[in-house]
């Protein structure tokens, strides 16, 4: 089974937010010094599960990226992982598009690549939650489309039974290959690199493609994000005095009556 996952670079989710910092356009966010950006946590499930259906199934791994040149990090560590190969379309007129340019450039590349038999992607990416990539990308490539997925059931010839992810459980699809999945975390849990990995992840050659090597005239968005804004709560506590728990008591009632919580 031949498999593309796409994966994006994005800043730690995990930063603290009063050290989240923008680029000077205030476009996007980037990573402060000494936290390095890390692959987005709904693609490393997608690669995850990726490589559990090449192990059961044979077939091969290909990673494709959009992004700058620092997002070879994380495809090496896609490698690092057991991808057999990466691609990064790094051209800048492309960085910063809408979610209809990234995903109609991603579909350009994988019409370069060849058709597989299955697309992964991350349901979202932990920067913007925008979720829609996926779909502009399965739109461009005219493929079924399965999201959030949450479990892959069995294969079975051209056929997969997946389970997607509803309010109150799961719905049981069958969807016909190839095909494209967003995959959600709870399908799996990421592992990590081996060191035979993270040693062939280090001699493994990303290649770049700009637009114009898939195809694509110059883009111009549809939709252009002016500026991103971070706004940040403060938070403080006041301890409630009273020589007994009563009057403790009473006083925190009195207190939480006055901001209007009760």
């Amino acid at each position: 089974m031949n498999i593309i996952v796409t994966v994006k670079q994005v800043a730690d989710p995990n930063i603290p937010p009063a050290h989240i910092q923008l680029d000077p356009d205030g476009k996007r966010i980037i990573s402060p010094f000494g936290v390095p950006p890390v692959m987005n946590g709904y693609d490393a499930n997608a690669l995850e599960e990726a490589i559990r259906l090449k192990e059961a199934h044979g077939g091969k791994i290909t990673v494709l990226g959009l992004g700058d040149d620092t997002s070879r990090e994380s495809l090496k560590m896609a490698v690092a992982m057991g991808a057999d190969t990466a691609i990064l379309i790094n051209d800048p007129d492309l960085v910063n598009g809408d979610s209809a340019t990234i995903g109609r450039a991603l579909a350009a590349a994988i019409k370069k690549i060849g058709m597989p038999d299955l697309v992964l992607c991350g349901r979202q990416a932990s920067d913007t939650d925008g979720g829609q990539v996926l779909h502009w990308l399965a739109e461009a490539l005219d493929l079924p489309t399965v999201a959030p997925v949450t479990k892959i059931e069995a294969v079975a010839g051209n056929e997969l039974t997946v389970h997607r992810l509803i309010e109150d459980g799961y719905q049981r699809i069958k969807v016909e290959l190839p095909a494209l999945l967003g995959v959600s975390s709870e399908i799996n849990e990421a592992r990590h690199p081996s060191v035979r990995g993270t040693m062939a992840a280090g001699r493994a050659m990303i290649a770049g493609w700009k637009a114009a090597d898939i195809g694509l005239a110059p883009q111009t968005p549809k939709v252009e994000l002016r500026e991103l804004q971070i706004q940040l709560r403060t938070t403080k506590a006041e301890l409630i005095e009273g020589a007994s728990g009563a009057e403790k008591g009473a006083a925190l009632a009195n207190k939480l009556h006055e901001l209007g919580l009760i």
